[in-house]
């Protein structure tokens, strides 16, 4: 590919995005890339786990990540990593409505999403708590009754690709072709959740769920071969294995790698991009558009 064709490749992946999300009444232009702040309220998260479990805490945290520029906040009361123990319908509502109930009696504008794959608690957080996104890590397949609450509440809906379970999904995952598999099993769920009346749909291919390091890699390297279904495509690198794994270092010092693989990302097409470090992650955003225009400025001069 000459360095034009690359250039124009990479400009139209960046530029050619016009969704929006409606979250409950709230449009989210996703003309540039948006920012979903992390806000586990968990005990066992592979990174920052038990950090936000008081109100004080979550409030602090909430306000830091809108401050420095998240459009989503984006609270999990189930930890997804590898190996996490398996907690109680009960036991995942109690906690995530602790936080939402703070979150929304102090930021009651802020769009905020909730990190589950039970209808149970998608319905409690959206009816409850006005919730305005489910983001669900098994696309519907650890709950069958999913779609169709999603559909029934009427609010935008993640849909992650996972192989396996949290609790086995890193046992030796294997594909013959990962992006291929993953764009056919996106393929049969959009189908499915569309049929079940489901409007606005975001994917995610699930970065660290059922991959080895060379998978990531592989997806990283054709995230916008998922553009294919024009759908908003999320992205979730934030301090993942396949960072700190490659360089031989730790959760805890894997911010730079989560900073220069959400450029990537951006390059190749993503639209949000989840993160624990809002900050970090706005400044990645603002200087590829900056990039992005300045190359599109030059072209048009010859």
């Amino acid at each position: 590919m000459t360095e034009n064709n690359s250039f124009m490749k990479s400009k139209d992946t960046f530029f050619s995005k016009k969704y929006s999300l409606n979250c409950r009444g709230k449009l989210i232009n996703l003309s540039t890339p948006k920012i979903m702040g992390i806000l586990n309220v968990t005990p066992d998260s592979f990174y920052n786990g038990g950090k936000f479990r008081t109100r004080k805490e979550i409030l602090k945290k909430t306000e830091q990540m809108i401050e420095e520029g998240a459009s989503i906040i984006d609270v999990g009361a189930y930890s997804s990593r590898p190996g996490a123990e398996h907690i109680s319908v009960e036991a995942e509502i109690q906690r995530l409505s602790i936080a939402l109930a703070a979150i929304r009696a102090n930021f009651s504008d802020v769009i905020v999403s909730a990190d589950t794959s039970r209808s149970a608690v998608a319905i409690m957080a959206v009816k409850d708590y006005e919730v305005d996104i489910i983001n669900d890590i098994s696309a519907g397949s650890a709950d069958k009754n999913m779609f169709d609450t999603i559909a029934e509440l009427n609010v935008p809906y993640v849909m992650m690709h996972i192989k396996g379970t949290p609790q086995n999904m890193q046992n030796n995952p294997t594909y013959d072709n990962v992006v291929e598999e993953i764009i056919k099993y996106f393929s049969e769920k959009i189908q499915k959740a569309k049929l079940s009346g489901i409007c606005d749909i975001i994917i995610d291919p699930g970065f660290g769920f059922g991959k080895t390091l060379e998978h990531n890699y592989q997806i990283l390297n054709r995230l916008d071969d998922f553009k294919i279904f024009e759908l908003p495509i999320l992205v979730g690198l934030s301090r993942k294995s396949m960072i700190y794994k490659a360089l031989g270092t730790t959760p805890v010092e894997a911010l730079n790698g989560t900073t220069v693989l959400n450029t990537i990302a951006i390059m190749n097409g993503a639209d949000i991009l989840r993160v624990h470090d809002v900050k970090e992650a706005a400044e990645t955003i603002k200087l590829c558009s900056l990039y992005h225009e300045s190359q599109l400025e030059n072209n048009n001069e010859y």
